[in-house]
């Protein structure tokens, strides 16, 4: 599993001119599930974006988590995060889990976000949709979850 996790002032998704999910400051996370995934990589992912230490102190020093400044989570699944471009011009996305088995790992993240008691937003799996953000820092955080 793959995240790519922006420290945002705001963030919102939409589908078919629609707003699905909004948040004020917190963490924007594009999500990849790889064909090797389980509940185990969901979990570790979860326990490592909340933990994870992006957010500034009085020094500006990064000293606290999305948890501790009660912000916000968005997520959104992005299989792309797993485009193979070693060959060719045209990426190859074979890595990427298949939607039957990428959806449930993707919904078990959210749910699990959620549940931690943080506003929590997510995009629509498998749609088209139009992501916008306001990066603080700017900061960009990539985690691998077979890097553990």
């Amino acid at each position: 599993m793959r995240a790519a996790i922006q420290r945002v002032l705001e963030a919102s998704v939409d589908v078919d001119g629609t707003r699905l999910s909004h948040i004020d400051r917190g963490l924007l996370v594009f999500l990849g599930v790889t064909t090797t995934d389980g509940p185990a990589q969901a979990d570790w992912m979860v326990d490592k974006i909340l933990a994870l230490r992006v957010f500034g102190d009085d020094a500006g020093r990064f000293d606290a988590s999305v948890v501790d400044v009660g912000g916000g989570v968005l997520v959104v699944s992005q299989f792309t995060l797993y485009a193979d471009t070693r060959k060719g011009r045209r990426p190859s996305f074979t890595a990427a889990a298949p939607p039957d088995q990428a959806e449930p790992l993707y919904q078990r993240v959210v749910d699990r976000v959620a549940a931690r008691g943080l506003a929590t937003g997510a995009g629509r799996f498998g749609a088209h949709m139009l992501v916008r953000l306001v990066n603080d820092g700017p900061v960009t955080i990539l985690l691998d979850s077979t890097a553990t």
